[in-house]
């Protein structure tokens, strides 16, 4: 028998299924990869027991001849964000350090149902708010990656960066993302696996630690393209408890997985071609356009004229309504209270939240309230929310000339630890050409592309119309079966 933590979601499903081996089996194996990388720190509480537990409930189903679930035998990592019933969620921070949920996320409680497992809480940004894993209050997540003919530690991409790492070191078959501004993505493009953030509404937010509410969007993280089908059928579906959640069916998205894309127009937009990309971003960007040639597709020039303006409107929305988000963390009612001797509410308030907040937090508060304040909501607030539509009129008009739209995932590989130390607006640029589909809520997926020459990953992106999420997949599966990536990292931790 294979190793069985070298398996994906689908081979371990229907493995399962077919009496190949047994659920416990595959849960034990994982459980051991997650115990024995912990210098990866890609995982804040580990529960063993939770994935043997669902493993059981999968094998004595087998046994009877029950249905086992889109997700059957198969156990997962959930990032720190989705709230668990009975175990630990502190979106990585220290002002939820030790909070235990009496109730669980729509996401998970849909994953659980369909059968999967979890192997534990994995790391992330502080409230996912990062590009490199680097805010976190229990530590940096280190990616299983090693540029060539170096030791220096990289970062997996934020702010699902203990998905990444977890998924691309074989600690889990698939994990759970969230993504506001391409934190799904941008962690998927750097370790070398796949991940797509859906059409906003598609998950629910339910039981989600909120960031930004009109960008947070869940979504799967796994090997490749097959894994990311089966496992966002699991977690996606209206749900009463969101407002936002989108009333739909959920399409079947694995039995209509097609790599020809004969009469599909992709169209490359001409000013993601900008200033200080990696020359071999732009090389693998040029591989792309040929891999979905040879699928059938016809590709075209596009424009999508308010891009560069996305970013900036996006670094005003985002930390305005973290503002508001984050006010709800005050220490009266749960999580860490400081209350210095003979403090007052107001005294307790400001204690908490500065010894509850890390620095990348703070700033983003900062921002936040200052562009929502009186004096200057009309000159920033309003004026990004106008940018954001011209940004989504921009693809809507784009959508009249192709089917898909093929862009560079990341502006470069994976950087070392510490790289943008000091410099937030440099780190904030990782997410040039994630923010336009966030902004305009569209599907979009990033598969891997090929190796650079210090042998680290690079990702490719693909971007949907509203509700295409299958047309983002076939396209991600063309490029996945041409481009023909294996690559793993060789283990070291």
């Amino acid at each position: 028998m294979s190793d069985l933590t070298n398996l994906g979601v689908k081979a371990i499903r229907d493995g399962v299924a077919g009496g190949d081996f047994t659920a416990r089996e595959v849960a034990k194996a994982f459980n051991a990869n997650v115990a024995a990388a912990k210098d990866l720190n890609a995982f804040i509480v580990a529960t063993p027991e939770k994935a043997l537990e669902a493993a059981d409930a999968i094998d004595a189903k087998r046994a009877k001849g029950e249905e086992l679930g889109k997700m059957g035998g198969v156990p997962i990592g959930m990032k720190d964000l989705f709230c668990t019933d009975g175990v630990q969620t502190t979106a990585a921070s220290h002002i939820l350090e030790g909070f235990v949920p009496q109730y669980e996320s729509t996401v998970s409680a849909n994953l659980w149902k369909a059968g999967a497992g979890m192997l534990g809480k994995l790391n992330l940004d502080q409230f996912a708010m990062g590009s490199s894993n680097e805010t976190s209050y229990f530590g940096n997540v280190l990616s299983p990656w090693k540029k060539a003919g170096s030791n220096a530690a990289l970062i997996p991409g934020g702010s699902s960066g203990g998905s990444s790492t977890a998924v691309a070191a074989r600690l889990a078959p698939a994990a759970t993302g969230t993504d506001t501004g391409g934190s799904i993505r941008q962690p998927a493009a750097v370790t070398g696996i796949t991940g797509i953030k859906p059409t906003y509404g598609r998950c629910s937010r339910w039981g989600v630690v909120a960031f930004a509410s009109s960008l947070d969007q869940a979504g799967p993280m796994a090997r490749d393209v097959t894994d990311c089908a089966i496992m966002l059928e699991a977690m996606a579906g209206f749900d009463p408890k969101d407002s936002t959640s989108l009333d739909m069916p959920v399409p079947e998205w694995e039995k209509g997985l097609n790599p020809d894309l004969t009469g599909k127009k992709v169209g490359i937009p001409r000013e993601y071609r900008m200033e200080g990309t990696d020359q071999a971003i732009l090389d693998s960007w040029e591989r792309g356009k040929e891999w979905l040639r040879d699928a059938g597709a016809e590709i075209v020039d596009i424009s999508l004229p308010h891009t560069k303006y996305a970013l900036p409107a996006y670094y005003i929305i985002a930390p305005a309504e973290a503002s508001s988000n984050l006010a709800r963390y005050d220490g009266v009612r749960y999580g860490l209270r400081d209350l210095p001797e003979g403090a007052g509410l107001q005294d307790m308030y400001a204690a908490t939240r500065a010894a509850g907040f890390g620095d990348e937090v703070k700033r983003r508060i900062l921002i936040g309230t200052y562009v929502l304040s009186a004096g200057f909501y009309d000159a920033y607030y309003t004026q990004a929310q106008k940018i954001r539509t011209l940004v989504a009129q921009d693809f809507e008009k784009a959508w009249g000339e192709c089917d898909l739209i093929l862009a560079p995932t990341t502006p470069n590989a994976a950087f070392p630890l510490g790289g943008f130390d000091g410099d937030p607006l440099a780190m904030y640029l990782n997410d040039v050409f994630a923010v336009p589909a966030s902004l305009a809520g569209l599907p979009a997926m990033s598969v891997p592309a090929m190796l650079n020459g210090d042998g680290l990953p690079l990702g490719l992106q693909i971007v949907g119309k509203p509700f295409d999420e299958q047309g983002v997949l076939n396209a991600g599966l063309a490029i996945e079966q041409r481009s023909g990536f294996d690559a793993k990292p060789e283990k070291w931790w």
